[in-house]
């Protein structure tokens, strides 16, 4: 293997170890076996335990993140927490071990670890598209960032529980999901269902120039007046949110190829110790062999002389 394949070979390896066992029960020794190769490989390429796994968590989140990223850019609220409901469940049933990995050793609720910081990134996103809803609508914009932290929570709680049930169906679960998020327990709809606009949208599609005009929720009111002005609103926003959007890719973008520069860098300057400290223990193993075996000169030496018949008492 080349050495960009066998570091993702021992990525690959690695993600379905953390997933299986965690952190703590995985260990450097059982890497290099299941990739069939010595310890100090996994050390050039990563600097230990600590740093492969930070690789494996990164490229989880930015997964994740993205996915959720592009759900939100659609126009219309309904349709986003639809498929930022069903971009997260696509994301457990396509990448169970990464997600796995994220919520292991932390919960959702915990507020700290991998998995809170990336829902605490999620729900800055979703604050800012609350915020400028409850604005439009009259509401008072400072409560976003606590309806933004309810909002993305319920989904994450119930994407954790979803993730060994996987009953109902992904599509269901986000139905009923935004049943509750939208309509409230008052207005629950007994009959729920995801929207056609989010049903034949895929997560992974690029953002569109305009997002499809959104399709009622079954069993409720058609669009009055008031809402249709609102949508075509939503609809010249559509330009600039897709420009947000975008913005904010390039911003992570850029932080991961910081953040990926850094590493590497960490990574060589551990190499290059685990190099010394391995050229050092050699040295000292060759200066004990060369003692050993002027030792064992001197005794031979001595033996040959204590053989010969005219040797001295």
């Amino acid at each position: 293997m080349s050495g960009s394949e066998r570091r993702e070979q021992l990525i690959r390896i690695s993600r379905t170890l953390f997933a299986e066992k965690g952190f703590d029960g995985t260990s450097i020794e059982e890497i290099a076996a299941t990739a069939q190769v010595s310890k100090p490989v996994v050390y050039e390429h990563f600097g230990g335990k600590e740093g492969v796994y930070a690789v494996v968590v990164d490229r989880e989140m930015q997964k994740l993140l993205g996915m959720i990223t592009e759900a939100l850019a659609a126009s219309h609220s309904l349709i986003k927490l639809e498929r930022a409901a069903l971009a997260l469940l696509q994301y457990i049933e396509e990448s169970s071990e990464g997600f796995r990995i994220l919520v292991r050793d932390s919960h959702a609720a915990s507020g700290t670890g991998t998995f809170a910081s990336l829902i605490s990134e999620i729900a800055s996103q979703v604050e800012d598209v609350l915020a400028d809803e409850f604005a439009a609508r009259g509401y008072d914009p400072k409560l976003a960032p606590m309806y933004a932290q309810m909002l993305v929570g319920m989904v994450a709680l119930t994407g954790q529980w979803w993730l060994d049930v996987r009953k109902p169906g992904r599509e269901e679960v986000a139905a009923h999901l935004v049943n509750l998020a939208w309509n409230g327990l008052t207005g629950l709809n007994p009959n729920p269902a995801i929207t056609a606009a989010s049903r034949d949208q895929p997560v992974s599609v690029s953002i569109p120039a305009q997002a499809p005009v959104p399709v009622p929720v079954p069993g409720k009111p058609r669009t009055s007046e008031k809402e249709l002005r609102e949508l075509e609103k939503a609809r010249e926003k559509e330009l600039k949110e897709a420009e947000k959007a975008r913005l904010r890719e390039l911003k992570e973008a850029e932080k991961a190829r910081v953040r990926e520069l850094k590493e590497r860098e960490r990574l060589l300057k551990e190499a290059e110790k685990e190099r010394e400290r391995v050229l050092k223990e050699a040295e000292k193993a060759r200066e004990r062999e060369e003692k050993i075996r002027q030792r064992e000169a001197r005794l031979a030496e001595r033996a040959a002389r204590l053989e010969q018949p005219d040797h001295p008492e």
